[in-house]
């Protein structure tokens, strides 16, 4: 992803908020409030998972790239990030 420029973050982010917007009145899992269903449509449509070479102890990612958790609730749940390694 586009870790240069923060607007482009940001430009991500608003995007998928205007596609699938709170309080849509379509929804019914509403159970844990306006932000419920949208964050599951977009985990979705965001990656879950990542694969990134290393080399050295380092990641290697293009001159712009980054890596980041992008949270789709407003009140989320500690989460927990699984970092697998396999090689030498």
């Amino acid at each position: 992803m586009e870790n240069a420029d923060p607007s482009a973050r940001r430009d991500l982010e608003a995007w998928l908020g205007r596609l699938i917007p709170e309080g849509n009145p379509h929804f019914e899992h509403t159970q844990e409030g306006p932000d419920d269903m949208p964050s599951h449509i977009k985990m979705a449509l965001t990656r879950t998972s990542e694969t990134v070479p290393f080399s050295e102890g380092r990641m290697l990612l293009g001159t712009w790239q980054g890596l980041f958790l992008w949270e789709h609730r407003h009140a989320a749940p500690m989460r927990r990030v699984v970092v697998t390694v396999i090689g030498e």
